[in-house]
This record gives structure tokens, sequence and C-alpha cells, in this order.
């Protein structure tokens, strides 16, 4: 017989979001990620909202909570689109949230667009997965160069995102935000504000 890991829930602004240890517990810290994210909705093109890489879905979920604007969550976990489910019926948004499992770019419609998108993706180079035990794999894997995920988020951004639409991407280092500069030095998507926070970056980009 398998047994469940128990559930937790913490304090997630004003959100009470519960997990268990199949998905990545979430960070505080990252309440600075959904914030700037409800500030950029009150200026952004009409549109709904895509979280990818949702985890339980507080990013998201804490995004949208002060607007009406429809959220869809991706994830590759069955577990943690099971959690965001649960965590959007808890805040009481289920009626405007749509959870979706699968690969990113797979899951979506080629004619869906959206104005904001918000991505929290693994970011831990594959030789230092085994620094974070407590943490599942699947969760902080982002590659041999911690990037493989975060590209795969641009990619799928850059195509369904709406004009004048932002990309609010989540990542470790200054020294992949200097990467993605490269990558993206001669592209319509375009870095245009980093914010250093407690344990990572947060970038902007804007679709020109």
């Amino acid at each position: 017989m398998t047994t469940m890991p128990a559930t937790e829930s913490m304090g997630f602004g004003p959100l009470r979001i519960s997990f268990d240890g199949r998905v990545l517990r979430p960070r505080p810290w990252t309440e600075a990620q959904s914030t700037w994210a409800a500030e950029i909705l009150t200026t952004a093109p009409p549109g709904p909202v895509l979280e990818l890489c949702a985890g339980a879905g507080q990013i998201g979920l804490l995004a949208v909570l002060g607007s009406s604007r429809p959220l869809v969550c991706v994830d590759m976990d069955p577990a943690a689109c099971d959690w965001a489910r649960h965590n959007a019926a808890d805040a009481g948004l289920a009626d405007r949230v749509e959870v979706r499992e699968g690969p990113m770019d797979e899951v979506l419609r080629d004619s869906e667009r959206f104005a904001v998108v918000v991505a929290d993706p693994p970011w831990v180079r594959r030789d230092e997965v085994t620094r974070y035990p407590e943490d599942p794999v699947l969760a902080i894997d982002g590659g041999d160069d911690g990037m493989e995920v975060a590209w795969m988020c641009v990619d799928v951004a850059r195509h369904h995102l709406l004009r004048r639409g932002t990309l609010l991407l989540q990542l470790g280092t200054v020294a992949q935000v200097d990467a993605l500069r490269d990558r993206l030095a001669d592209d319509d998507l375009v870095v245009t504000e980093v914010r250093r926070c407690e344990r990572g970056v947060l970038v902007r980009l804007d679709l020109t």
C-alpha cells in the first residue's frame, strides 16, 4: 500500500495554500512575483493570465486575486495540478481558473493569447539538484545549464502573448539573466526590468 505524503498548508499573502511533499513547497519570497504581476495587470491589454510551471498554483492565484481576469495554470505533474485546482477552489476562484496537465507546448491552443504570462520554472542545474533533497526533482531540475525549462517558457510566451503583453519570469541567478539577454538580443520579446529578490531573480519581458 502506498502512503500519501502528509498535507500541509501555509499562508501566501491573504491565501491559504495546501500542498504535500510531491510538489515544491511554496516559497514566501515569491509573493513578490505575484505582487509585480498584479501591478502589471492594471495596465496590461485585456485578456487572461497564463501561469506556466504552476505547481500548487499560488503565484498565479495571488496575481489575479484582485482582478476579474481568468487564469490558466499549466503543469506537467498530476499532483501539482490537483493541488492547483484545490487551492483555486479554496480561494473562491474555481469559476475563473482552469488547470491543464501536460507539456506547456502541447496543452495550449495555437489561437490562445494572454495578457500576462507568469512562469516559475525549475532553474537549478541538473548536477546540483542533490543539494536540495527536500525538493521534488521534477520541480527544480532545470537541465544542464538550469535554463532548459526557462527557454521553453520564453518560447511559449512569445507565441501566446498578446501584443504589448508581458512575461514575468523567475530565474535563479544574474548569470542566467545575462544568458537570457544575449539570446533575445534581436527578439520582439524584450527584457525591460530585472529585480533581485531574496533567493532568485525576477525578469520582466515585454512583447513589442
